[in-house]
């Protein structure tokens, strides 16, 4: 593995919180397509100017698109988009907490995915450090709202939970596709087939989009154009984050990256306590040390 792969992890988990929190505030502006969209929309530019400088910098020219890294980057465009769906519908069944829980389930799935089907093979201590920081996010999103273990049990049969549950799958296999995406580049180096597998990626998610709404919800298309200034600043977290995701996948093990990727859950509750003075609770703690204990088995059984 390129020893890369730790700092893009890490960074990708940054920008994606934040990220997220703008997102947050521009939903007052946008529905929840729109917010959604300014993702790939306003990403793209940045994502384009990345792969652009890093090629210009290495001296490297395009790489050609056979037909295997096309059908690769389509599927994890698909399924990324398909995840967003199936946590939106999530959130439609009055599931927020519980779908958004369980899609981060999704560096489980990706592990037993790459280990059936790619043979990848982790230490012992990787894979409990993985199941340790799913379980720090299942008690960060559900212990603090008085849900016991028998409730989450019985919570797997609930229509939020099952799109959670789907979300975290089209997220693991977009991962996966992802990494094999940028595998199938020659005549460039690491970072730079991750970039150049961004562009292409963001391209069809932006196309597939637009068109969408262009069809069914041209007041949302409207609306993106004319918060351009907001649309913008996600737009550029997004594709810092997406590029670090990148490179963390084409460079380690998809499961690795994720649990690596979830200290995203520190930094929002870093900004939510230290920023907007919110009260520590147990639950916190607890679910903080499992995730922060679970990266650490993790990098202790790769290192």
């Amino acid at each position: 593995m390129n020893p890369i792969w730790l700092p893009a992890s890490l960074f990708g988990g940054l920008f994606q919180a934040w990220r997220t929190a703008l997102q947050q505030r521009l939903r007052a502006e946008l529905s929840v397509s729109g917010a959604g969209l300014v993702r790939y929309l306003y990403g793209l530019p940045f994502a384009f100017m990345f792969a652009a400088i890093w090629l210009t910098m290495r001296g490297d020219a395009v790489p050609a698109f056979g037909t295997a890294f096309a059908g690769f980057a389509i599927a994890g465009a698909i399924t990324q988009m398909a995840g967003t769906i199936l946590l939106i519908m999530a959130f439609g069944h009055r599931g927020f907490v519980v779908g958004t829980a369980f899609s981060k389930t999704e560096a489980v799935q990706a592990a037993l995915v790459t280990a059936l089907f790619l043979g990848e093979r982790l230490p012992l201590l990787a894979w409990i450090g993985i199941v340790a920081g799913v379980a720090g996010v299942l008690v960060l999103a559900l212990a603090g709202r008085g849900v016991s273990g028998r409730e989450i049990w019985r919570a797997l049969g609930q229509p939020a939970a099952l799109c959670g549950l789907g979300a975290g799958s089209m997220f693991a296999l977009a991962a996966i596709a992802v990494k094999l995406a940028t595998a199938e580049l020659d005549g460039v180096d690491l970072i730079g087939s991750a970039l150049v597998t961004l562009v292409v990626v963001m391209a069809i998610q932006t196309g597939l989009h637009i068109l969408w709404a262009a069809l069914r919800d041209r007041d949302t298309l409207r609306a993106v154009f004319r918060t351009w200034r907001n649309s913008s600043q996600v737009g550029l977290l997004s594709a810092l984050g997406s590029a670090c995701w990148y490179i963390g996948f084409a460079a380690a093990p998809a499961a690795l990256v994720r649990i690596v990727g979830q200290v995203e859950v520190v930094f929002t509750l870093g900004f939510a306590h230290f920023y907007l003075r919110e009260p520590v609770r147990w639950h916190e703690i607890a679910g903080l040390l499992l995730v922060v204990g679970g990266v650490v088995m993790a990098l202790i059984a790769t290192f």
